[in-house]
């Protein structure tokens, strides 16, 4: 193994380093956010192959639109001062080819772990990296926590003693599992998943035992609990690590599913424990005091109680004092990118070699050990467990798979809803084309014959015209999921729909369904009866972005209907539940961690659930039924189920007691106020929208949703029996959202 960083960089500077972004996916924000934090560094450009993403980003961190790019060669090549550093925060197997031409430019290299999908091609980085005299680092962020400086720094001084065990665990849901993207390089290949989060464990484990490395092989690994992803793809969410002998060993635990989150490491040594908390940012030593035994034991746990509690509350100060512009680092986990960052840089300035742990070198080891880890724990576990044989039938993607001619579209089908309604469609016989944008996201239900799949997306108006090629029949469920700002929802929701509309009245479809919401409806303590009838609120200016964005649709589309004839049915589902989403619903209240439920109110009002397959059943009523052009459905049952009970049967079906808590109004009233006073101490773009309490109130669904209008004009026959819809509702969603 090597042991020594291999990039020399050049001498000390003085001026700030320039820095473009690759890839402005999640991580992005937490780089940029961390750049603001790290002294000599400014955000000089961002680059995504998806340009508008790009522009989009660049603007909510202030730079101007010539700064984004669409492509790494236009971001390196752009007119102007030039670029010092480019952080590379691209999938996995993009990494190396990036920082190669990165590197052949001279200009410094971070890559965000993995460093690369092999240890021969992190290696010859390394080496290009060295050649060219520039620095390549890797970002192994959580090594930087303050809870694992502390572990690190107490294992290194030898105050724990010479270690002889060291435990690290990492068990998570993973949410790509349900939700997708299926096609991700994290999922191609069940060994890929220890290359992508196993460098957080394997990254601690050499890092604490870097002496002592040698002493941790030859490690095994044991990979379990198959499941089979939509295409026919294999995925193990359970993996175990072993490594050592007699006088150290160590264990790496690793878990996906669903659960209590963890993310902690254990080290013990012959004078002591060290115990980091990462998840929570904490850290306790446990070490003997001078005392007989049953006060060492009341000594050391005072002592771990006083530090957990000033640990915590330094914590929270600090996030606290990050959202008012008065620290600069918040949580723990952009506290841990942070430290990375500072210290990939301060060594750039001092013209020294970066640390260790940010080494190409150190990173090459990390992968090296994680590529034979998951090739050997993964062929195990196959040869163990079979995977099941493919779907007969199951079509490449993007495909068409109708022997007839679609008439009917469906923009949002790899959503909760838009999934049932599509197999519904194909059920009945009629062959239905989607357009997606991500094909990744196709889920098994749309991998079929009568579905066909044009690959595009709903903002560029060719895709759209090449959608509706031969369509009579649209129903419109996406919505605008990368939205934040008001002016991105009127130009990603609003004016998309408006385009759309266009088309369809150039083309010719015999009608357009839309799918609002009841969230547009004012639905409080005072609202009474809600039927078609009743207006959307009056006052939904001051509603959330979501609500105001699909009242401001309808507004537009209702307008061209009454002007220009568009053949236009607004449908608007109520509280959707069923098989394929998730049971912890946001429509019931405010779901923590999957845990704790804090009710909109107090939670023994009936609510407007709905069965998605019920909805479905709606939207293709709304498609067929005649002369119903220019007219609106609500779309909810008549169950009479509460909130409390939803949770009670929430709780039978999943073997759990869930945490749940009646929520005032109010105090979500006033939280919302305190942060809208922050947001605007400290200039956030999204201060202009002031909270309103009617917001708040009309989560609490106290009106009560007449919807005998689609009963009768549509022929609508929704589940009522509370039992049945919490048997198909709650009970199945929770049985296999946590098995």
């Amino acid at each position: 193994m090597s042991s020594a960083p291999s990039s020399t960089p050049p001498p000390r500077r003085s001026s700030p380093f320039r820095v473009g972004l690759l890839g402005t996916g999640y991580i992005a924000s937490w780089h940029a956010d961390a750049l603001r934090a790290v002294k000599g560094t400014t955000l000089a450009a961002v680059c995504d192959r998806d340009e508008a993403l790009a522009r989009s980003f660049a603007s909510r961190r202030g730079l101007p639109e010539d700064r984004a790019f669409p492509s790494l060669e236009a971001m390196l090549q752009a007119p102007g001062p030039g670029l010092d550093a480019v952080h590379v925060l691209l999938p996995p197997d993009r990494h190396a080819a990036a920082a190669e031409a990165l590197i052949a430019a001279g200009v410094h290299v971070l890559l965000e772990k993995p460093m690369g999908v092999t240890g021969d091609e992190c290696r010859r980085l390394t080496a290009l990296a060295e050649a060219k005299g520039v620095s390549l680092g890797v970002n192994h962020n959580f090594l930087f926590a303050p809870a694992h400086e502390r572990l690190r720094g107490d294992a290194l001084s030898g105050r724990i003693g010479r270690l002889d065990r060291v435990d690290l665990t990492w068990h998570r849901p993973l949410g790509q599992l349900q939700d997708g993207p299926f096609d991700i390089w994290m999922l191609r290949d069940p060994a890929n998943v220890l290359l992508e989060i196993g460098p957080h464990l394997v990254s601690a484990l050499l890092d604490l035992a870097w002496d002592r490395r040698e002493e941790l092989g030859p490690m095994t690994a044991r990979a379990g609990w198959p499941t089979t992803l939509p295409g026919g793809g294999r995925f193990f969410r359970r993996w175990q690590v072993d490594a050592g002998g007699d006088a150290l060993a160590a264990s790496l635990s690793l878990a996906f599913g669903p659960g209590f989150d963890e993310h902690a490491a254990r080290v013990r040594g012959a004078l002591a424990v060290g115990v980091a908390d990462l998840e929570r940012d904490v850290y306790v030593l446990r070490e003997h005091v001078p005392a007989g035994m049953d006060v060492d034991r009341y000594r050391r746990s005072l002592a771990e109680a006083k530090a957990l509690k000033s640990q915590a509350r330094r914590t929270l100060a600090a996030y606290a004092l990050s959202k008012v512009k008065l620290a600069k680092v918040g949580g723990p986990y952009g506290a841990s990118i942070v430290g990375a960052l500072r210290r990939f840089y301060e060594d750039l300035a001092a013209g020294r070699p970066v640390d260790r742990r940010l080494s190409g070198s150190f990173g090459a080891e990390v992968v090296a050990v994680c590529e034979r880890l998951g090739r050997e724990g993964a062929e195990a576990a196959a040869a163990a467990t079979p995977a099941p044989a493919p779907p007969a039938a199951a079509p490449a993607i993007p495909a068409t798979t109708t022997t007839a001619r679609p008439e009917v579209l469906v923009l949002g089908a790899t959503g909760f809803i838009g999934r049932r309604l599509v197999a519904k469609l194909v059920d009945a016989g009629r062959p239905t084309r989607v357009l997606v944008r991500n094909p990744g996201r196709i889920p098994d239900e749309l991998r079929r014959e009568g579905v066909e799949v044009v690959v595009g997306d709903l903002v560029r108006p060719e895709d759209v015209e090449r959608a509706l090629e031969g369509i009579s029949g649209v129903v419109h469920l996406a919505r605008a999921a990368a939205a934040r700002q008001w002016s991105e929802y009127l130009e990603q929701d609003v004016a998309v729909t408006r385009r759309l509309a266009e088309a369809c009245l150039a083309r010719g479809v015999r009608r357009l369904v839309y799918t609002g919401t009841i969230d547009s409806y004012y639905a409080g303590a005072k609202a009474g009866t809600i039927t078609e009838e009743t207006p959307l609120d009056p006052m939904i200016a001051r509603r959330n972005y979501y609500a105001r964005a699909k009242a401001a649709s309808e507004g537009e589309l209702l307008a061209m209907h009454r002007e220009r004839g568009l053949p236009l049915v607004i449908a608007r589902p109520g509280i959707v539940v069923g098989a394929g989403g998730s049971p912890f619903h946001w429509g019931v209240g405010m779901w923590s961690f999957q845990a704790v439920c804090r009710l909109w109110g107090d939670g023994t009002n009936p609510l407007p659930l709905v069965l998605v397959d019920d909805v479905a059943d709606g939207l293709i009523a709304c498609l067929d039924a005649p002369g119903i052009e220019g007219q609106s459905f609500n779309l909810a049952a008549d169950s009479g189920v509460t909130a409390r009970r939803y949770v009670e049967a929430l709780d039978a079906a999943s073997g759990s007691t869930f945490q749940v808590r009646a929520g005032s109004i109010r105090s979500y009233y006033l939280a919302d106020m305190a942060k809208w006073v922050v947001k605007c101490a400290a200039g956030h773009p999204d201060r202009r929208r002031r909270p309103a309490y009617r917001d708040w109130e009309s989560r609490s669904q106290r009106a009560r949703f007449d919807c005998s209008k689609a009963r009768r004009d549509l022929g609508w026959k929704p589940v009522d029996d509370p039992a049945e819809l919490l048997r198909l509702g709650v009970a199945e969603p929770a049985s296999a959202a946590l098995r």
